[in-house]
């Protein structure tokens, strides 16, 4: 892991930004960490992390507030990583079915996802490797957000991973029903119920099969950017209660 550049935000929270191998991402830690902190993972969306960087970073100010470092990364295909020819293929699929009316098939969520989901799993665990080696860094650790298939792959495949925050606002292959019962870690599933680009039905059935003893499904009025502050606030207390 290389560290390429690093700020002070005015709460003090030091950012860093890294990159391992072909991979970049960003590191947030506490100003005041005094010993080892656990970690979060955030997932982002494959939209950029130039994109998404207003947000993170408010999610990860929120953690660090709680003493939680956190760190994000560039999904295969997102912002400045090569393009990925069978994934903008999808992706094409994808806008011109939702702009015709017209169902989403299986076959496009399964192009879109699942080959984002064996790229992506793999480069989280070396990089979660890399952040567990820093003194400032010592686990446990949580995944939040981000796209649901990646966070059910690394919840099943990754053990050092004890709690999940996970987002009911993206496409699930079939075959991520039958990993999700695998999944025993607890979690918190936030679902807007409103969200234009989700199947609600689907992530109802979803949750379900989630094998976790314990589970919590958080609904709120309002479609994908309508996630209300208190729903943050939620999701905060989850992770204190389980990486402290």
């Amino acid at each position: 892991m290389h560290f390429t550049s690093q700020q002070h935000l005015d709460d003090g929270v030091l950012e860093r930004e890294f990159t391992l191998g072909e991979v970049p991402g960003i590191l947030w830690t506490p100003a005041s960490a005094s010993a080892p902190v656990p970690l979060i993972l955030l997932g982002p969306p494959p939209l950029g992390l130039r994109k998404m960087y207003p947000r993170l970073v408010a999610r990860a100010r929120h953690s660090a507030a709680e003493g939680f470092a956190t760190a994000t990364i560039e999904l295969p295909g997102s912002g400045d990583r090569p393009r990925w020819p069978a994934a903008e293929q999808a992706r094409a699929d994808l806008r011109r079915a939702m702009a015709a009316g017209e169902p989403v098939s299986d076959e496009i969520v399964d192009a879109l996802i699942l080959p984002l989901v064996e790229r992506a799993v793999p480069e989280w665990q070396a990089v979660l490797d890399a952040l567990l080696s820093l003194p400032e860094i010592g686990g446990p650790v949580g995944y939040s957000g981000g796209v649901i298939s990646i966070g059910i792959r690394l919840a099943v495949v990754e053990p050092r991973i004890v709690a999940a925050g996970l987002f009911a606002g993206s496409f699930v292959p079939r075959a991520m029903f039958e990993e999700a019962r695998q999944v025993t870690i607890p979690l918190h599933v936030l679902l807007q119920w409103d969200d234009e680009g989700n199947d609600r039905q689907a992530a109802l059935d979803l949750f379900d099969a989630f094998s976790s003893k314990e589970k919590s499904l958080h609904a709120n009025m309002g479609g994908h950017t309508g996630v209300p502050q208190f729903a943050g606030d939620a999701a905060a207390q989850f992770f204190t209660r389980h990486l402290k």
